[in-house]
């Protein structure tokens, strides 16, 4: 780093200890999004966590647990919430601590730069300062630069173990825009997010979408079992001269590149570009994205734009679903009135492809799953279960597939509708089915 810099630098160096010093009560503190998550700080501050009332800390899609969680009564000192829960986020709300902020994540950097909650502190993990002055974020641009630019006080957490991720813009932060450094030089790998297992169900559905997309596509993959199984199949397969504009970046994506199936030299926007808002994977990942210059990290607000996204030729969208009912409102974030994820950028994925000049959108779940009885049940309902959240929308719905098939829902009629979707069901439930949908007045006597 030069002289310049360095000076500034050591001006702004603080222990994690003294940066909890910063904290008082009723504070909203800004915990980082995914792998930028505090650790140094997080252990400063756990051990004076119940010092502390009316705190509250927010973040989201966190791959390990934070130090802070495991206070003896977390709910009598502060309330998190996220705004997309993964697993470890989910927790939370069983344990009567977290709650989860619906957003549209393509919104989410007008909501910190208009909305009411702005951050007393943002403290997350980045990448060594170069010799400009400039801290890297990683493999998360999304929001952070509008989230440090209205926090009251920035820390940075240098973590040496962070990669270089290229970006489109809004990737660093400038020691001039930095409250504080704190130097984590004891902080470990960032978290892995593992692969997702692939069944035999998964197999299938994948099979059927991989037919469905055309050489020099754009494709975007969500996370889970059936999106691995594509991405897997798409590097296996003879396809070329793919393009990447994506939300998440996972591991599917690295293997369909290392097998030449990306190149992104179709893309009309961003030409040759593996375009993400934020990534999460395995060591291989983050070792892969660091320092290559054929991937780039860009704005959520940029990368989930539906006005983006349509512009790209031939755009695929590959997202999953908890259940579907019989209208075709696709449900991804809950099971019931149980929480399990977000919506995230589904929704704009899905009217972006659409809108693209040979896009598609698929939506893919398995017919059925096993409770904890082993009690086997229809993920094809009716209507959504109580509690349930509309992720999309019946008229978004394009095409749905599950191991028994696959269906283009758009200009269907609700009996039409009916019946395409039924024929994708698990073959024990679609009598029944058949029954409930006479009973929502969607069947006709000449349906099969």
């Amino acid at each position: 780093m030069s002289a310049g810099f360095e000076k500034e630098y050591r001006q702004k160096l603080i222990s994690a200890d003294k940066a909890v010093d910063l904290v008082s009560d009723g504070m909203l503190i800004d915990y980082g999004w995914s792998v930028t998550a505090t650790q140094a700080f997080d252990k400063a501050f756990a051990a004076r966590i119940e010092d502390f009332k009316g705190l509250t800390i927010r973040s989201a899609m966190l791959l390990r647990a934070p130090e802070i969680f495991k206070a003896k009564n977390p709910a009598d000192h502060f309330t998190y919430v996220s705004w997309h829960m993964s697993g470890i986020c989910r927790k939370t709300i069983d344990a009567g601590f977290g709650f989860f902020s619906p957003i549209r994540y393509s919104e989410i950097n007008r909501y910190y730069l208009e909305g009411p909650n702005k951050a007393d502190i943002a403290v997350f993990q980045v990448a060594p300062m170069d010799s400009k002055g400039y801290f890297n974020f990683g493999p998360v641009n999304s929001h952070l630069k509008d989230m440090a630019k209205v926090a009251g006080k920035v820390i940075l957490e240098v973590n040496e173990k962070m990669p270089y991720c290229f970006g489109k813009y809004d990737e660093n932060l400038h020691i001039s825009e930095v409250d504080f450094v704190i130097e984590g030089k004891d902080n470990d790998l960032i978290p892995e997010l593992a692969s997702s297992p692939v069944s035999d169900v998964d197999k299938k559905v994948a099979e059927q979408i991989v037919a469905q997309i055309p050489n020099g596509a754009c494709v975007q993959i969500g996370v889970g079992g059936m999106s691995s199984a594509v991405a897997v199949l798409m590097a296996e397969s003879d396809l070329k001269d793919l393009g990447v504009h994506t939300e998440l970046y996972v591991d599917g994506f690295v293997e369909m590149a290392k097998n030449g199936k990306i190149n992104g030299l179709k893309k009309s926007v961003d030409n040759g570009k593996q375009v993400y808002a934020f990534a999460a994977g395995t060591t291989g990942l983050y070792e892969y994205l660091d320092g290559n210059p054929s991937c780039q990290s860009s704005p959520v607000n940029y990368t989930n734009d539906v006005r983006v996204i349509s512009s790209i030729d031939n755009f695929v969208s590959i997202n999953a679903a908890v259940d579907i009912d019989l209208f075709g409102q696709v449900n991804a974030e809950s099971a019931g009135r149980r929480h399990i994820s977000g919506a995230g950028g589904q929704l704009d994925f899905v009217l972006g492809a659409y809108l693209s000049n040979g896009g598609k959108s698929f939506i893919c779940l398995p017919s059925s799953f096993k409770d904890k009885q082993g009690n086997v049940n229809s993920r094809i309902r009716a209507t959504l279960a109580e509690g349930s959240v509309v992720t999309d929308t019946r008229q978004n719905t394009q095409y749905l597939v599950t191991e028994y098939g696959m269906a283009n829902l758009k200009g269907l009629t609700t009996w039409q509708r009916a019946e395409a979707i039924i024929n994708l069901a698990h073959p024990d439930f679609r009598e029944e089915l058949v029954k409930e949908a006479e009973a929502l007045k969607i069947w006709r006597r000449s349906n099969k």
